[in-house]
């Protein structure tokens, strides 16, 4: 080999790996809801923010936070209370961002004559365990007086599903009503099994605002490509919030495979907003609303001014000119 083509040969295995470095893997964790489907766009377009994403997709938030425990996640998205219960269990996270706000229904079976959380009393209701809509559902039945859990005794029966199969116990009326995530309440209610009873955001916490949260590890050692993540999702989620179309297609085609209609793409964002932003303050009442009625498992409840750090969301929106 000639001392040119060796010189080539070398240049261009080390502007490879310079690509291969300045395109850093970042590990995110997501789940299949409507709401998620700014996050999970992101990596369409990491490319062009430098950095390439690996997004998996976990069944409930506490799975993410497990992942993350693990060291397999760099970033995950997921509901407040599971971001809560991590935190006060010892994950080292952040939250950095908010990226969708709402994202619950109770929905009841047309023919159980619910009309009102207080027609609850002595039914079956369904609600997947440890996550934010468990939390809504306790804290609306304590507003309402009635009592709650799995066992008998109590003036609600809590029967804890995953989100898939909310429905199909619902459809198959083996429950009289279920406080379920979008698109799914959507379309309970299209395909006219369900009727809404009511979105669940009078109590203190309001429409929950899901998070987006990042090890302490990635946070602090990763800065750079942490910055770019960020600029990323910003980026994805501005575009979801100005175009529509575009957001509709990639979650009925690309996300769920047209298994939901434009009817219920559209009901489910009605009640699922996407958003960037998150503050200490909303974080602090969830926390100290689910330590009042025991949701969420908590060593010790962590003060949200400790770990709510949108230095990074506010760098990236400024450099975007986003208010």
């Amino acid at each position: 080999m000639s001392k040119f083509r060796l010189l080539s040969l070398t240049l261009a295995i080390a502007a490879a790996a310079s690509t291969a470095q300045a395109q850093e893997v970042v590990r995110l964790g997501n789940l299949k809801f409507a709401h998620y489907g700014a996050v999970s766009y992101i990596k369409e377009i990491a490319p062009k923010c430098g950095i390439k994403v690996e997004e998996h997709v976990f069944a409930k938030g506490p799975d993410v936070m497990q992942a993350i425990l693990a060291g397999e996640l760099d970033v995950g998205a997921t509901a407040s209370e599971a971001a809560i219960s991590g935190r006060a269990n010892g994950a080292p996270i952040y939250v950095v961002a908010g990226f969708a706000k709402g994202g619950a229904r109770l929905v009841a079976r047309p023919d159980s004559n619910i009309k009102a959380i207080k027609d609850l009393k002595g039914k079956r209701v369904g609600v997947t365990r440890g996550g934010i809509h468990e939390v809504l559902l306790i804290a609306e039945l304590a507003q309402a007086g009635l009592t709650a859990s799995d066992q008998p005794g109590k003036d609600v029966q809590l029967v804890f599903l995953a989100f898939a199969d909310l429905n199909q116990a619902l459809m198959g009326k083996n429950l009289d009503a279920i406080m379920q995530s979008e698109p799914q309440s959507s379309q309970a209610i299209n395909k006219g099994y369900g009727v809404e009873v009511m979105k669940p955001y009078d109590t203190p916490i309001g429409p929950p605002v899901r998070t987006m949260v990042m090890s302490e590890k990635f946070y602090k050692e990763h800065r750079a490509t942490a910055a770019k993540f960020m600029t990323c999702f910003v980026q994805a989620t501005k575009l979801f919030l100005d175009n529509k179309p575009v957001a509709e297609k990639y979650v009925r085609e690309v996300i769920f495979k047209n298994q939901i209609s434009k009817d219920d793409f559209d009901d489910a964002i009605s009640n699922s907003p996407y958003t960037y932003d998150i503050t200490a303050e909303h974080i602090q009442i969830t926390t100290d609303v689910m330590a009042k009625h025991g949701t969420g498992k908590m060593r010790a409840a962590p003060v949200a001014k400790d770990w709510v750090k949108t230095d990074l969301l506010e760098a990236a929106k400024k450099s975007l000119s986003i208010q």
